[in-house]
């Protein structure tokens, strides 16, 4: 059964049908940047334009780097501040003439890893964490998702701004950061989550995830810290499983 997962990023919009079955794309991936800026109707139009592209009838499943619920979004923090009160899951049903569901960039990512990825056969507290251009985040107890996390904006001591703007891929890229130096960030930021949380496992995913040779070792955490299988195609899988029940 194939649905078709788009992730929106506030760099890029991608999609790709899925197999919802095996967890893998079917079809190569589509790539558009996100509009700026990136009011509601701009990215409904960008969407709309993935879904033409694959010439997509059936279910839609589709990520949003905003706390999602029941299709609302509620905060804006690396899309445009128009956002805050929009129901884009209806907007973006509108504009695809698709059944839509639409869930948290982070909490799909998770999904994804959970069900097919990386967490496949862990239980206990499993923390996802999709560097990118924030922080996504996804937070499992025994398999089952806490969603809304966003754990990115979580204030880290002795910082003036949240943790994302220090430690996310787009930090590392904008202050010109060696893997050594952003390793050292994002040391002091998994060993606070820990603190916080208790972590069994740490997924590290996002685009940087890629590079997971480059820092990896760096690492010093009491939890275990695994690179995510998905790497930055995580939400397209996320976004495809979280709709399957639109598609019986």
């Amino acid at each position: 059964m194939e649905i078709l997962g788009i992730d929106i990023g506030g760099t890029g919009i991608k999609g790709a049908p899925v197999d919802v079955t095996k967890g893998e794309l079917t079809g190569e991936e589509h790539y558009l940047l996100t509009p700026q800026p990136s009011i509601p109707t701009a990215v409904a139009d960008t969407v709309a334009e993935i879904a033409r592209h694959f010439a997509w009838k059936g279910p839609i499943g589709c990520t949003f780097p905003s706390i999602i619920r029941n299709g609302v979004s509620y905060n804006a923090a690396n899309v445009d501040d128009s956002w805050i009160g929009t129901n884009g899951e209806a907007l973006f049903a509108e504009r695809t003439g698709c059944p839509l569901r639409l869930i948290n960039d982070g909490d799909a990512a998770g999904v994804a890893e959970m069900e097919f990825g990386a967490g496949r056969e862990c239980s206990g507290v499993v923390f996802l964490l999709a560097f990118g251009t924030g922080i996504g985040s996804a937070i499992f107890v025994n398999r089952q998702l806490l969603p809304n996390t966003e754990l990115g904006h979580i204030e880290m001591r002795g910082l003036e701004k949240d943790a994302e703007w220090w430690t996310s891929g787009y930090a590392k890229q904008r202050e010109g950061l060696s893997y050594e130096d952003w390793a050292d960030r994002v040391n002091k930021y998994l060993n606070y989550l820990d603190y916080l949380f208790s972590v069994d496992l740490f997924i590290l995913g996002g685009g940087i995830s890629r590079d997971h040779d480059k820092f990896l070792h760096m690492l010093r955490v009491r939890s275990d810290v695994v690179p995510a299988r998905y790497y930055h195609q995580a939400g397209i899988v996320g976004a495809a499983l979280a709709a399957r029940e639109m598609a019986g």
